[in-house]
């Protein structure tokens, strides 16, 4: 017979100090088991009872419980493991910096952590920046008496200072970041209501544009840049960090390391960009990197922006047009050529076909089938 008993775990800050919070619908058993556990008190605050956490009080808990009830620990521990292929990360910018004396910098406990998780350098300086100016909002608090409320109104502020929805879901990251990993505190603010998701289209340009913006671009690097980046489908961090020895022009793929979500996979290399390539190659000699900036090293991401904004400009096309519309592009026309959604999925290196099924609303093949009631 299935066992309804089960007790909840959650991490519970009173007093300054961490407990182990046990969540339970009331049991007489569970009651009794609970006065066995060391020193137990009850919190009106949080409606549960709570022991404090230790090592040794969570085995207890384990060993009382074993076969009368079911332990979920799904708020309690971490389950997440360090990223171990991405390149060392150096964040001694942000220890270096010389910032007025009453600006609240981020502890050190924080930067140690993201250079032992190895996250990505954008990343890092996008949770460095938001929890900062988390913690400048609440300068004179202690960061372990903050609680769910506070964190509420912060993001209401945020929300007042008219922040998208990405900023605040990064601030709200950088924040958990630092009570469930810093601070080994998983889920304490499991309550943390977030904005509702917006589910933009992406924006698609016709193919016959991206062709004029390639041929009204003499500079034969920049000529590359752009059809790399529709070709292949690739993001603009993707094509920095390509290097000369990526491109297998023997099997005609390119390969992506270390792209988002730290995966590697394989996407096309067109016939027509391999002779592109070679072109440019003898020009430029790049060294190491696929594309390099004046002084060698990886070519800037700014630069790459400013060359898909001048081509766009030239070619005359009426939108904005970025590195992530040449990939939204080329997975759009590759729908629209009959290409099977897994494939897609694929080379955009997406973890999910659902992710890949947004293009499937902005591919107008089927949609020019349907006649309109007017015609």
């Amino acid at each position: 017979m299935y066992n309804k008993k089960h007790i909840t775990l959650k991490h519970l800050l009173i007093n300054n100090q961490k407990q182990i919070g046990l969540k339970f619908y009331p049991d007489k058993v569970i009651h009794a088991l609970i006065k066995g556990l060391p020193n137990p008190k009850w919190s009106e605050e949080f409606s549960m009872a709570y022991i404090q956490n230790t090592k040794e009080n969570l085995g207890k808990i384990f060993k009382i419980f074993n076969g009368v009830a079911w332990i979920n620990c799904h708020h309690f521990s971490s389950k997440r493991s360090n990223i171990r292929d991405n390149p060392k990360l150096n964040i001694d910018y942000f220890r270096n910096r010389r910032l007025k004396k009453s600006y609240r910098t981020c502890p050190e406990s924080y930067l140690s952590k993201l250079e032992i998780k190895k996250y990505a350098f954008n990343t890092a300086k996008t949770y460095i920046q938001c929890f900062e100016k988390f913690i400048n909002y609440y300068k004179n608090k202690d960061l372990l008496s903050i609680n769910e409320i506070d964190i509420q109104k912060y993001i209401q502020s945020l929300i007042r200072a008219n922040a998208s929805n990405s900023a605040i879901n990064q601030s709200i990251n950088s924040i958990k970041f630092y009570y469930e990993i810093v601070e080994g505190m998983p889920n304490r603010f499991y309550s943390i209501d977030r904005p509702r998701k917006v589910q933009k289209l992406p924006k698609v340009i016709d193919k016959s544009d991206i062709e004029n913006m390639i041929q009204v671009t003499k500079n034969i690097k920049h000529k590359c840049v752009i059809s790399l980046l529709y070709s292949a489908g690739l993001r603009r961090q993707e094509l920095i960090d390509l290097k000369i020895s990526d491109i297998d022009s023997k099997r005609m793929i390119i390969k992506v390391r270390n792209s988002k979500g730290n995966k590697d996979r394989q996407t096309l290399l067109s016939q027509k960009i391999l002779v592109l390539l070679r072109e440019y190659y003898k020009e430029w000699l790049p060294k190491e990197y696929l594309f390099e900036g004046i002084r060698g090293g990886k070519y800037s991401a700014r630069s790459i922006a400013i060359i898909i904004e001048r081509a766009a400009k030239m070619a005359k096309i009426n939108q904005k047009v970025t590195p992530h519309v040449l990939r939204h592009s080329f997975a759009t026309h590759l729908l629209e050529n009959g290409t099977d959604l897994r494939y897609i999925q694929v080379l955009l290196g997406h973890n999910t076909s659902r992710t890949t099924e947004i293009y499937t609303h902005v591919a107008v093949n089927n949609l020019k089938m349907i006649k309109s009631p007017l015609d």
